[in-house]
């Protein structure tokens, strides 16, 4: 063991690992040091129940870039990921139904069913979106310019992006302010006329925010959503063989390929400063660890509020971290199940198409911004939006022969309750979910053979996502960009030298992708041979 390493990485999630895997590459002396026993942090595979391998948290994948996947090879350490279809499924009350598929003929007979308008203009709708996404997907792994002590790189950047922008055509440019400026509501009720289409799609514009669909900006959270490929399938998520967890031990079995170390069920209580610079950590047992370059998987609260003394960081920075918007709006449940649900809509108990795809609980717009105003005011929606998912419909591993696992996410249940404590009412809350599957699947509840509830206080104690937040800051027009996590210092740096950020909570921001972590490890080996 190096007596000084050159980098030391804390937090084993995802986007550290991949830092750790780029930085090892790069030839430098690499520890990762994860506070859990199991590597990934959110993007976990975990026995909760005998026989049973649940993705406690992350339960999808499509966002990991295809750059990340390529370099470290993720194919040759284990990743492989099934591509959904259908994609989506929607019951609603009447026992109708809609089903997306990946084949856009398919869906847009489905979608007939409702709406021959808006089948014709679905292929449309979905062109267009390709085309927002593929010039998004050009910001993913670029460092953003810096906004508040501009450059001339900073500048120059600025102009390039500029002219990219102004490159495309007019209706992208102005679909991109829209999307970034709209709620998902108006935006799809400008595309579709039936309630049934546009409250299927709308699910992505909200899943993880503190915001209903008439919220402002829910817009671009759609399109965040439907970027990314799973096997050249635009758009399209996948379950993970082996569940999430297979995504970090892949990456982890490439960074140790490279060199990186790795240690877990170690905590890092404080980040060592001497004379304004980084240099090592100091763990719960009261070891310390020395190293050139110190980086931060964690969020940018957790970080600058804890893990680094406020003396050491200037006032208005600290105040602009303490007012990154991060409380969450989230609650994962897993269930073991003994069989597959049997839907109104759709009857039968053995295996069928729809069983295959994200399930969605919420009739229409309406229903949804209900369950939003119940947050709002610090109550758990008495009518949530779910989504179902029943990863053992493509992966056989994970559970005993003829038993499933089901993952419902679900909205609106807010971290901040009035007059109640989560650790006393999850239960009961969880079991008003089961009631709410129950009314669209008959004998859903005999089903039920174990049961997990992760409230957002739950989240942020497991997964350390402070307030809950699963992307580590809320993922609104103010918060992206060169203003994550905050205006200035967007670069991956900090104000301490040789301290640097790889998490969601920086550019571009959450989910299962990794290009925080690359972006991050780029600008570290860039300033590698000034330290």
């Amino acid at each position: 063991m190096p007596k000084i390493w050159d980098a030391l990485i804390i937090g084993g999630g995802h986007n550290g690992l991949v830092t750790a895997a780029y930085l090892a590459r790069g030839g430098l002396k690499v520890l990762v040091l994860e506070r859990r026993e199991v590597l990934g942090g959110a993007c976990v595979t975990e026995e909760i129940f005998p026989g049973f391998k649940v993705s406690t948290a992350a339960y999808l994948c499509s966002l990991l870039n295809e750059r990340i996947i390529g370099d470290l090879d993720l194919a040759r350490h284990g990743y492989q990921v099934y591509p959904k279809d259908p994609t989506f499924f929607t019951p609603f009350p009447d026992e109708s139904y809609l089903t997306m598929w990946q084949s856009q003929q398919k869906t847009c007979q489905e979608i007939a069913k409702f709406s021959g308008k808006d089948a014709a203009s679905y292929p449309i709708y979905e062109d267009f979106i390709d085309r927002l996404s593929r010039f998004v997907e050009t910001l993913l792994l670029k460092t953003p310019p810096n906004f508040v002590r501009t450059r001339f790189a900073d500048l120059f950047n600025l102009g390039k992006l500029g002219w990219s922008l102004f490159r495309t055509k007019e209706e992208e440019r102005l679909g991109l302010v829209r999307m970034f400026t709209q709620s998902v509501a108006d935006f799809l009720e400008s595309w579709f006329e039936s309630e049934q289409v546009r409250v299927t799609l709308a699910t992505d514009g909200v899943i993880g925010t503190n915001g209903g669909p008439r919220s402002p900006g829910t817009a671009y959270v759609l399109l965040h959503h439907v970027m990314g490929k799973v096997e050249e399938h635009r758009g399209v998520w996948g379950f993970v063989r082996g569940g999430m967890g297979a995504v970090a031990a892949a990456i982890a079995s490439a960074a140790r390929d490279s060199g990186a170390s790795i240690r877990t069920a170690v905590e890092v209580e404080r980040i060592l400063v001497k004379d304004g610079r980084a240099v090592g950590v100091t763990l719960a047992d009261g070891e310390e660890i020395r190293s050139r370059v110190v980086i931060s998987n964690a969020d940018p609260k957790r970080t600058f509020l804890g893990l680094v003394e406020e003396k050491e960081l200037a006032r208005e920075f600290v105040r602009q971290v303490k007012e990154i918007r991060m409380k969450g709006s989230s609650m994962k449940i897993n269930l073991a199940l003994d069989g597959l649900p049997n839907f109104k809509a759709v009857p039968g108990s053995d295996l069928m198409p729809h069983h295959k795809a994200t399930i969605h609980i919420c009739p229409h717009l309406d229903y949804i911004e209900r369950a939003w105003d119940d947050a709002k005011y610090g109550q758990p929606s008495q009518y949530p939006l779910l989504e179902l998912t029943i990863p053992t419909t493509y992966d056989d591993s994970l559970a005993p022969p003829g038993k499933h696992i089901m993952g419902i996410f679900l909205q609106y249940t807010p971290y901040d309750l009035k007059d109640a404590d989560w650790s006393e009412v999850k239960e009961e809350y969880a079991d008003r979910v089961m009631e709410l599957i129950e009314e669209y699947a008959p004998g859903f509840r005999n089903l039920i053979v174990e049961r997990q509830v992760l409230s957002p206080l739950d989240l942020e104690q497991t997964f350390a996502l402070t307030g809950g937040n699963i992307f580590h800051g809320e993922m609104s027009p103010d918060q992206l960009f060169f203003l994550r996590p905050v205006p200035g210092w967007a670069q991956y740096r900090t104000p301490i030298r040789n301290l640097y950020l790889c998490g969601s909570g920086t550019h571009p921001g959450g989910g299962v992708m990794g290009a925080p972590g690359y972006n991050a490890a780029r600008e570290i080996l860039r300033d590698w041979k000034g330290v």
